[in-house]
């Protein structure tokens, strides 16, 4: 009896001890820290310093140097299911972002930041938090609002009392769209806040502009506010496509990337390997293959990495700029600062297709006015009037050229890891998380290995500011609770409170790519139809040898979990949309003739009804160059009229089987093209009013275009065999699509 008396006193010393120094890192209301959450857009694991790359990161390899790095850290696959995930603690299904920012007719794909979640300002306004935002939303339809209702879902309306940055998910660095300050858009060319005298050198660039209103918020709070804590969020968008990057930066890389893919990313896995974050027993350093990589157009793709490099390096000194605020107004030791990427390294193809150009002498377009408001993600051209330039060989980096880095250099930025964006192997859910927070965080240089995931930013948040979170918001509505963990247990030095964070598992779903983590074991798929897999992550990171055939009842017990999580978490029905998903009820059944002009877009419900109908396009052109007249759909159904090599051609894609139709006559001037689509199933071209190509296809469209329609280019996947977004080279005038009988 005494012996057990003995040990329950001592078992509750021990819990008392391991509970008070937890709390140890947890601000009393006094000391409540600030919290600034930056997030870069599409880079790999591997691309930063202080992970392993040869790129220039001095500001985040010194708050590495004095925080913690985490090196089994997890994103959701995906630029605007991450913001959503982030913002609101949840699963992306759960906050209405299960894909992008489409509504597919489910709750968990609605496109828009779901009002039965709070985000991270939101949840602190009541703790006494002002909170500010700086770079890429991304979580919202309304990048064309037409009045301020549709703004209900816009950074201001969702608890931020400053926004600076960008509505919509990508565009041009010297020229972005749905730029916005608070909750106007502006034009960097004639904005009084922010004009040629505060930028750091003679040209406007976002990534300059993004971090110059972070350091400026910090600043503005201290002067104004300085008694109340801040939250800040930082969503910078490089180093997505296009490689925009000022020449200053991009010299400094010039030669570095000489020795090639191979070489670059042998270099990376060794210091990878010296710097503990991954080991040479439990990766494998496989090789690229030839197919993905450049030889005829090397030099073209070594200059990609080179302002690929340029971009992050900028982000970087944008990174040492806000510090410096933080360090001028006192704020820097009770800041708790947190680094991560939303995806991994991108493959995708954007402007890679076809043969590009040089730029030309002198301009040929007229100079855009000051006030002009950009209105696409890809520009027809820039404001001095140079037309945008993409294909192999144009030289990325200015602002006239619309270029991705490719999925050779990607496979490097993601070094050692399988797959990239979009996919849930470790490529593609893979993130740094540097935490940095002197006056807390004493582990300087330390790495932790627990894993975690981007739904921990909320409660940790939630967690260090002393907020409640709450059951109901907006105006009464119930709120789903926090699905992620407080990360304070891991920020300890002692190892028996890290040993505190346990979790049952970690969730992934994106386009059908999924997959579950319950300790070291994690069941991946790709795809609607993948078969499961199963690895060993302890000692099988690379993703290398399947175990799925040998541990069947560990697959069955996986796939369970996941299921019920699919369940209960908005993830069904899988990938809706491509699974014969329609919503007739929404779609635009009774229109039967469209006049649309340059740059009009229609999204899903808007466009053409053409599931099982026969259609004519008339489009008046004034051809000066390739690129596309009017495309609907994607690259599994879906319709584009184009010029290529100076000759029109119609794509058809069916259930993904593209059929491309093309005429042997050049155009160019002013032309009015004819596409007809009629039944059984042939598609006529005509060039005035000659007919000048005639095709079978595979049969009228069994179910409606996911993806919307768009004047003037392609801005969803490609229907056609080119690169997106591929935009019309000279000027579509009209376009007149009739339904027919």
């Amino acid at each position: 009896m005494l012996w057990n008396s003995v040990r329950h006193c001592v078992l509750a010393c021990l819990v008392l001890a391991i509970l008070a120094n937890s709390h140890s890192l947890r601000a009393d209301t006094n000391e409540r820290p600030n919290i600034i959450y930056i997030l870069s857009d599409d880079m790999g694991f591997s691309d930063i310093g202080c992970y392993g790359g040869e790129i220039k990161t001095p500001n985040l390899d010194s708050l590495a140097q004095h925080g913690v790095r985490f090196t089994q850290f997890y994103n959701t696959a995906r630029c605007c299911p991450t913001r959503a995930s982030l913002m609101s603690g949840l699963y992306p299904h759960q906050a209405g972002v299960g894909h992008m920012m489409d509504d597919r007719g489910y709750d968990g794909y609605r496109g828009e930041l779901s009002r039965h979640c709070v985000t991270i300002p939101e949840a602190l306004k009541d703790a006494g938090y002002r909170s500010y935002m700086a770079g890429k939303w991304h979580v919202t339809k309304a990048i064309n609002p037409k009045s301020d209702a549709d703004k209900a879902n816009w950074p201001i309306q969702r608890g931020f009392d400053r926004f600076y940055g960008t509505i919509h998910g990508a565009g041009s660095f010297f020229d972005p769209n749905t730029l916005t300050r608070d909750n106007e858009f502006i034009s960097p060319f004639n904005d009084p806040e922010y004009g040629k005298e505060d930028w750091p050198g003679e040209t406007y660039y976002y990534t300059d502009a993004i971090a110059d209103h972070a350091a400026r918020f910090v600043r503005e709070h201290h002067y104004r506010t300085g008694d109340k804590p801040f939250f800040m969020y930082v969503a910078f968008t490089a180093a997505h496509w296009p490689m925009h990057a000022l020449d200053k930066d991009i010299a400094k890389y010039e030669g570095t990337y000489d020795a090639g893919y191979d070489a670059i990313r042998d270099a990376r896995y060794k210091r990878m390997i010296e710097l503990g974050l991954i080991d040479a027993d439990s990766t494998v350093n496989w090789p690229i293959p030839d197919a993905w990589k450049e030889s005829k157009f090397w030099e073209w793709d070594k200059r990609n990495m080179e302002v690929y490099a340029a971009m992050i390096d900028s982000m970087d000194q944008g990174i040492g700029r806000i510090v410096a605020s933080l360090k001028e107004t006192g704020q820097f030791e009770n800041t708790l600062i947190c680094f991560l990427q939303d995806n991994g390294g991108c493959a995708e193809g954007y402007g890679r297709g076809g043969i590009g150009s040089e730029r030309a002498d002198k301009p040929t377009l007229p100079t855009l006015p000051a006030d002009y408001l950009q209105p696409d993600m890809t520009p027809k051209q820039t404001r001095d009037g140079f037309v945008m330039r993409t294909g192999k060989g144009s030289m990325a980096g200015p602002a006239d050229t619309a270029i991705g880095y490719g999925r050779g250099w990607a496979t490097v930025s993601n070094t050692p890891f399988r797959e990239y964006k979009h996919w849930t192997h470790e490529g593609g859910i893979s993130t740094p998380l540097i935490v940095h927070w002197p006056a807390k965080i004493q582990r300087h240089g330390e790495l932790e290995t627990t894993p975690g995931h981007l739904i921990d930013l909320m409660a940790t948040a939630v967690d260090v500011s002393g907020a409640n979170y709450p059951a109901t918001y907006h105006d009464g509505q119930a709120i789903k609770p926090m699905e992620g963990k407080s990360l304070v247990p891991l920020f300890a030095k002692d190892a028996d409170t890290r040993e505190q964070f346990q979790r049952e598992a970690i969730y992934w779903e994106h386009e059908g790519n999924r997959a579950v983590r319950v300790g070291d074991l994690k069941l991946v798929a790709k795809g609607v139809k993948g078969e499961w897999e199963l690895y060993n992550i302890a000692n099988d990171r690379s993703e290398q040898r399947d175990l799925s055939s040998e541990m069947p009842e560990t697959v069955a017990k996986l796939a369970a979990m996941w299921q019920a999580y699919a369940e209960r978490a908005n993830v069904l029905p899988l990938n809706p949309g491509s699974n014969k998903h329609d919503g007739r009820a929404s779609m635009n059944l009774k229109q039967t003739r469209f006049k649309l002009n340059m740059d009009d877009k229609l999204d899903r419900t808007e466009a053409p009804y053409i599931k099982n109908k026969a259609f004519a396009v008339v489009a008046d052109i004034d051809a000066m160059g390739d690129g596309v007249i009017v495309a609907q759909g994607g690259s599994s159904q879906g319709w584009s009229l184009y010029l290529k090599n100076g000759k029109l051609c119609f794509a058809w894609t069916k259930n993904g089987k593209r059929t491309v139709t093309t005429a042997d006559a050049t155009i160019s001037g002013k032309q009015q093209v004819t596409a007809i689509v009629s039944k059984p199933a042939v598609v006529r071209l005509k060039i005035g009013e000659q007919l000048v190509a005639e095709s079978k296809i595979d049969g009228l469209l069994d179910e409606q275009p996911l993806d919307g329609l768009q004047v003037g280019q392609d801005e969803n996947g490609a229907v056609g065999p080119y690169a997106v977004p591929f935009p019309f080279g000279g000027t579509v005038n009209q376009v007149v699509i009739e339904m027919l009988k």
